[in-house]
């Protein structure tokens, strides 16, 4: 029986999951990184703890903190929000290897889905339509070969990517060359994988997005 939940997130998203922890009486503690002391998060949750001083890296993905006030304030589970440690499969295992609950997807539904080329793949074996596009590549003259068998304009993705980082629209083979190493950089320094590949680029298209749960319990 989970009574208490860690929020390893900030702002409006861990005030949300707050307020549901109320509603559901399970006891919810808060975490900050000192600039967000005075944020609503913090003043709703029923105990708040100080990550310290520093950037995302040093307080909301400084897993050893987490962990430590995870023990000391009792929490039997961990609700990652969105962004931060939410796709983050090796925060998964560690979780298990705590003794808490992660309160989201297993490691391997966060590495099927979270890289977009695995994605692409089980689409494919689920005879999901796809638009035209490649597994990973390697090299600069494979992209630049599959672009023209696709053919431009094509898009250039981080396979790690997520909220629009490691996009680059490429209408000529001049511009994928100048983006090829920017996205890759690009992708390396956010999600350390510099993983892409290239999808037809549809000029007028609606967008739908579908939501898949895995339930990790």
């Amino acid at each position: 029986m989970i009574n208490t939940v860690l929020i390893a997130n900030r702002g409006a998203i861990a005030t949300r999951i707050i307020r549901t922890l109320k509603r559901m009486g399970i006891r919810a503690v808060a975490v900050y990184a000192e600039g967000d002391a005075e944020s609503l998060h913090v003043r709703h949750a029923d105990e708040a703890y100080s990550l310290g001083e520093g950037d995302a890296t040093a307080t909301y993905l400084n897993t050893d903190k987490l962990f430590a006030i995870a023990h000391k304030s009792g929490a039997q589970a961990i609700h990652p929000g969105y962004g931060f440690l939410s796709e983050n499969a090796n925060f998964v295992r560690r979780c298990e290897q705590e003794g808490i609950a992660f309160i989201g997807p297993t490691p391997e539904q966060m590495e099927a889905f979270g890289l977009k080329h695995r994605a692409r793949d089980l689409a494919t074996q689920a005879n999901v339509p796809l638009l035209p596009g490649t597994g990973v590549l390697d090299t600069l003259e494979e992209a630049l070969s599959e672009a023209e068998r696709i053919g431009y304009p094509v898009m250039l993705k981080s396979s790690a990517g997520g909220g629009g980082i490691g996009m680059q629209l490429c209408h000529s083979e001049t511009e994928l060359r100048s983006a090829w190493v920017s996205v890759r950089r690009l992708s390396a320094n956010n999600f350390a994988d510099d993983s892409v590949f290239l999808e037809k680029f549809i000029t007028r298209a609606r967008h739908i997005e579908v939501q898949v749960f895995g339930d990790g319990m």
